[in-house]
């Protein structure tokens, strides 16, 4: 029922504003509570790629997972808890598997196909999958990464500075960290605000990326720290400028769930609800990292942002829990044993709530089935 209602409703808007570039917005009644003030910080932003890196490197140095390249761009390791570990595994894991899949060069014969295929990047921060994807001999014909030229001028100088990364980029590569820009025959670096959809789009000659190739586009924890119109446009963006394609997105979702409440707490500034009183309790600062989810209370459930995809023209549909579960790294019994054999792990209940909630809906794009509990990972949504 609430499937139909927000297609019905979602459909209706979407009639009346046809003829125009601003995208129909969602139904008010699925729209989560919204605070006083959801503006973005980008150096709030720009700051979750370093927790993000130190968290895989954390995972790197307890054996979760390979990646001999992520220790270059970590300034201050930190062992993260055994929680932390296992939670980011699985989200590396079901990425790596999709991935994988996507550059496998046999086709559904057995056959080879060496097909040129591409993977875009949408905010990749430190993310070291291009060199690793080098290093076990499996490099697309093109991987272009896209960031804030903050993150990108750093991200320039580490490559410049280490012979080894140097080295997977091309030893012809140009290589400027004042402009943040890594240039190579199979690899690009660029300084891109995914908020300016004219950016995007003149990026394309500089990255040359081929919109008529296969590609592959990862928007892992991005989307939602854009307002709402910048990731509609986003997805307008994508789905006019590829002809085929596999959007891959990572999100948070549920702000008003337990789960929820305590990781807006600790991302979203303070309310200005709270007074001086609260404030000065707490020293004058904010627990918060002070990063809003700039649109997580536009979508703040999975069906939302299938539909956005859907109304920007993307076909698209959720995985079915029974096939994400086949790809899952705990399914198979020896996958389990090496998971218990890397740490002392007691917090099984609460890491079931996080991960457990799978994807899952109707094999027909046009009927989507609404998970009882709606999931936290988006499922690659096919254009």
């Amino acid at each position: 029922m609430l499937a139909r209602r927000l297609r019905h409703d979602f459909g209706q808007t979407r009639e009346k504003s046809q003829g125009t570039s601003r995208p129909p917005p969602l139904p008010t009644s699925l729209m989560a509570r919204t605070p006083a003030q959801a503006q973005s910080s980008s150096a709030a932003v720009q700051a979750t790629n370093d927790d993000a890196t130190a968290s895989k490197l954390s995972c790197v140095k307890k054996g979760y997972i390979k990646d001999d390249f992520v220790h270059f761009f970590v300034r201050r390791p930190v062992s993260r808890s055994p929680i932390i570990n296992r939670g980011y595994f699985a989200r590396w894991a079901v990425l790596q598997k999709l991935l994988l899949q996507f550059l496998d060069p046999k086709d559904h014969s057995g056959e080879r196909n060496p097909m040129k295929k591409q993977i875009l990047s949408l905010g990749a921060g430190f993310d070291t999958t291009y060199f690793q994807l080098v290093e076990e001999g499996l490099p697309p014909h093109l991987y272009v990464e896209l960031d804030f030229m903050e993150v990108t001028s750093k991200k320039a100088a580490l490559i410049d500075h280490n012979d080894e990364l140097k080295d997977k980029v091309g030893g012809k590569a140009y290589i400027c960290k004042e402009k943040g820009e890594v240039l190579g025959d199979h690899y690009k670096l660029l300084p891109v605000d995914l908020r300016s959809t004219e950016q995007l789009y003149s990026m394309m000659d500089l990255a040359q990326l081929d919109s008529s190739l296969p590609t592959f586009i990862i928007a892992e924890c991005v989307l939602i720290y854009l307002d709402p119109d910048s990731t509609c446009s986003i997805a307008q963006w994508a789905s006019e400028t590829f002809s085929t394609a596999i959007f891959f997105a990572y999100e948070q979702i549920l702000p008003d769930d337990a789960f929820g409440e305590q990781m807006m707490k600790n991302l979203e500034p303070a309310r200005a609800a709270e007074g001086p009183k609260q404030q000065e309790a707490g020293g004058g600062r904010s627990s918060s990292r002070q990063c809003p989810l700039g649109s997580i209370y536009r979508f703040p459930i999975f069906e939302a942002r299938l539909i956005l995809f859907r109304a920007q023209g993307v076909k698209c549909q959720a995985v079915a829990r029974a096939d994400l579960k086949a790809r899952s790294p705990f399914t198979n019994s020896s996958g389990r044993g090496r998971l218990t054999c890397l740490e002392l792990f007691f917090e099984l209940r609460g890491y079931r709530h996080r991960v457990s909630s799978m994807p899952h809906g109707g094999s027909d794009p046009s009927s989507p089935t609404p998970p009882h509990n709606s999931p936290r990972i988006l499922p690659p949504l096919v254009l």
